[in-house]
């Protein structure tokens, strides 16, 4: 999914609410999302929770839309080739079908339930269009840091099913990294955990985790508790690293969805800036002129009736790095 925001808000970290939590347990910050159209007359509106002022990642995580359920009939998805380097994509639907097409000449249908992984590195351009058959459009679009070392990787792309499990009251699909007993073998550059988790009414799972990495449980539906803090629908809450456990908890009436996010903080700075990642404002200036000279280095996107999405202007001013706030 394309960035299309040509001057993005800047947003304020809410507080955890102590309720119930532990007096020796990690304090839970919650992150509020804004709405982003993605553009043109029948713009699909995004809630972004990542990146903001206060966060700008959760382990390598630096980039996640929430979006739907929407009518695709008078709201589809129709993102036209763009580009983008230094990171990676990872699609994941709740409902709809969307299907991708990127330079490395894949042609994939994004389903609920199935990830799609696209490697970015030094450069790659992709569309993304929901289906005609798709009536509601549901789902997550997210982005991962690539590492200094591997931020020019070769383009890559991978398709993985992952396979239900089921622990008290919840079900889980792990789609990158480790968690209750599931493995994704999808292939990623730094440690990382990403899982859908659905819980039945008045639910809770423990659920065991690394203390290393930090967390960031965005909730989809439900009212929930993560180590006794409540979470809305669209919030996300961060948990610093040193959590040996999580307990997550339904306390509605009806099935909640989140989705669970980890890894271990990313010390590099990065710089962010539409769809680019680099390490300095002469990376993003780069990347910029080669997509607008139409330079081999992201591709052609075959099968797309559109035009390639232009770049915006840039801004008038050196691009700063992004970090996140000092550890407590």
């Amino acid at each position: 999914m394309s960035n299309v925001e040509t001057d993005p808000a800047a947003l304020r970290c809410g507080t955890a609410v102590d309720g119930d939590r532990p007096a020796t347990a990690p304090r839970v910050d919650v992150l509020s999302a804004r709405e982003v159209p993605l553009g043109g007359p029948r713009a699909l509106l995004v809630r972004r929770t990542l990146p903001q002022r206060a966060r700008t990642l959760i382990g390598a995580w630096c980039f996640a839309d929430h979006y739907g359920p929407v009518d695709a009939g008078a709201t589809g998805m129709d993102v036209p080739p763009h580009p983008h380097t230094g990171l990676q994509t990872v699609s994941w639907l709740f409902s709809g079908e969307i299907e991708h097409r990127d330079s490395l000449g894949s042609r994939a249908l994004i389903r609920p339930g199935e990830m799609n992984l696209m490697t970015g590195g030094y450069g790659i351009a992709h569309s993304e269009v929901s289906t005609p058959d798709t009536t509601v459009l549901h789902g997550v679009q997210l982005w991962v840091a690539l590492p200094g070392e591997h931020r020019n990787a070769a383009r890559d792309f991978q398709h993985h099913v992952p396979e239900p499990v089921r622990l008290d009251g919840a079900e889980i699909k792990v789609f990158l990294g480790s968690l209750a007993g599931s493995t994704s073998p999808v292939r990623t550059f730094t440690a990382l955990l990403g899982a859908e988790i659905v819980l039945e009414p008045q639910a809770a799972v423990t659920l065991s985790v690394d203390t290393a990495f930090e967390h960031g449980l965005l909730v989809d539906s439900g009212d929930v508790r993560i180590i006794g803090t409540p979470l809305r629908p669209a919030e996300l809450g961060y948990v610093p690293c040193g959590a040996d456990t999580l307990t997550v908890a339904n306390e509605s009436d009806a099935p909640a969805r989140v989705v669970l996010l980890g890894g271990p903080p990313f010390e590099e700075e990065i710089v962010m800036w539409w769809n680019f990642i680099g390490r300095s404002h002469e990376d993003i200036v780069r990347a910029r002129e080669d997509w607008q000279a139409g330079s081999d280095r992201f591709g052609a996107v075959e099968g797309h009736a559109g035009r390639r999405l232009p770049a915006p202007a840039l801004p008038n001013a050196v691009i700063a790095p992004r970090r996140n706030p000092a550890r407590r």
